[in-house]
């Protein structure tokens, strides 16, 4: 079995023009987490937390995937893209060699609440074509186990002894998988991870437990990556399960762009200034 081997707790921070959010993965140190590059939790009622937003802003080097749990936020891109992003939907956006996009709230009073995740491209994708899709909740695959555990599969392929589900998005090199548990009371989970693969769970409601460890609410556990993983909940629980290939390249971050080496960001700030990074 997989055991625990961190346990970390997000920080408060801001983003954008002054979104309020918990950065859960992100900083120094970041090879810990490959292929994942960070992830953010935002959620408030109170509009001034949110209401501003992210306006126009570039990416390069890698992929964004937002969860929306409840809130509407528009995408719009340099490519002509335009999305809403609603309660249960999810957007991937592969920045590639360069995006310029907006996520602006549709809103200004109720709760606005899910993730960013951010996940690296391996260096022969970097400079590749950008992308954008949104999905909408019918589009993301929904099972209920005969416990009651009930799984939206976003990336990758859940699977058990007993059930296998594609999720709604497959991608090469990293091999994401990105599943939302709902474990109810007294509920077991034991999703399929390939060896090897770095596995993360955020609890972001109640606690539930692995290899007798307890894992509560707001906290990131990093797992060993050999063996399998044997979930449970005593009282209930809402758990993203997050896991992918490592790359083991070099990363080098600045800001909006994730690259290989100190060169490559030099150039992607260069192509910024001149308007070429997208």
């Amino acid at each position: 079995m997989r055991t625990i081997v961190s346990l970390d707790t997000g920080r408060p921070t801001s983003d954008g023009a002054g979104v309020q959010l918990i950065r859960i993965i992100g900083g120094p140190g970041l090879e810990r987490f490959d292929p994942f590059l960070m992830l953010d939790e935002f959620g408030s009622a109170n509009p001034d937390d949110y209401v501003a937003g992210f306006p126009a802003h570039p990416h390069r080097g890698f992929e964004t995937i937002t969860y929306m749990l409840e809130g509407r936020m528009k995408h719009e891109d340099h490519m002509g893209n335009v999305g809403l992003l609603e309660s249960g939907g999810v957007q991937w956006m592969t920045a590639a060699r360069g995006v310029i996009h907006s996520e602006m709230p549709q809103q200004e009073q109720g709760v606005m609440r899910g993730f960013q995740l951010w996940l690296n491209l391996a260096a022969q994708d970097k400079l590749g074509e950008p992308g954008y899709r949104d999905f909408t909740p019918a589009e993301i695959p929904h099972l209920m186990l005969a416990d009651g555990t009930q799984v939206k599969v976003i990336a990758g392929r859940f699977a058990t002894d007993a059930v296998h589900q594609d999720g709604a998005v497959q991608r090469p090199h990293t091999e994401p998988q990105i599943f939302d548990l709902h474990l109810s009371a007294g509920g077991q989970v034991a999703p399929q991870v390939p060896d090897g693969h770095r596995v993360m769970l955020y609890v972001y409601e109640g606690n539930v437990q692995l290899a007798e460890r307890d894992i509560a609410t707001g906290q990131l556990a990093r797992l060993s990556e050999q063996g399998d993983v044997h979930l449970s909940s005593r009282d209930g629980a809402r758990v993203l399960l997050i896991a992918g290939k490592p790359l083991n390249e070099p990363i080098v971050q600045y800001g909006p762009f994730v690259m290989n080496s100190r060169e490559e960001i030099e150039q992607a700030l260069r192509d910024f200034r001149d308007g070429t990074l997208a």
